[in-house]
């Protein structure tokens, strides 16, 4: 791994270049219709609603609820990210760190004086380390959605991605 000496705020190297003119307007992010990575997110959220059905989550629950893969600091967690590119995300194709800096900048360029938030911004994608253990990706990236229940349907692809997911077909969750 690079090192990169930025002074006191390792978040330098990270932070978005707020002077680009080229920056995306906030109504073209999360665009699950087109664009280059479409078909990867696609293909991705296909398998998650496939095959995250009641029972696969009872059982990754108990395989990870003990914690005992391993121990790391916070920032070794973030910084391991660098192996992860999220196939979810429409509008990322950069290592899931770079994401966890900026969504922890943009958060204190807007909200300056929370610095709990810009902790959440910073720590809520930690969870996608257990990709690093061999869990697919599918299974720890995008959009949540509750299983057990109807699934809803503001859920991304809900028409054309859970046609396979056995639950789908449970009479108790209709």
């Amino acid at each position: 791994m690079k090192v990169i000496k930025l002074g006191p705020d390792p978040s330098l190297a990270y932070r978005p270049n707020l002077e680009t003119k080229e920056s995306k307007q906030k109504e073209e992010y999360r665009n699950f219709e087109s664009g280059s990575l479409i078909d990867c997110v696609f293909n991705t959220y296909k398998l998650m609603h496939t095959n995250q059905i009641l029972d696969f989550v009872k059982q990754k629950r108990s395989e990870w609820a003990s914690c005992t893969h391993t121990q790391m600091e916070m920032m070794e967690v973030i910084m391991s990210l660098d192996q992860l590119v999220d196939e979810s995300d429409p509008d990322v194709d950069f290592p899931n760190s770079f994401h966890a800096f900026q969504t922890a900048e943009g958060i204190r360029k807007e909200h300056p004086d929370k610095d709990w938030f810009q902790l959440v911004g910073l720590i809520h994608d930690v969870g996608k380390i257990m990709a690093l253990w061999g869990e697919p990706q599918w299974a720890v990236v995008g959009d949540t959605f509750p299983v057990g229940c109807k699934f809803q349907n503001s859920i991304v692809f809900r028409d054309s991605t859970f046609l396979d997911n056995p639950d789908a077909k449970n009479p108790t969750y209709k």
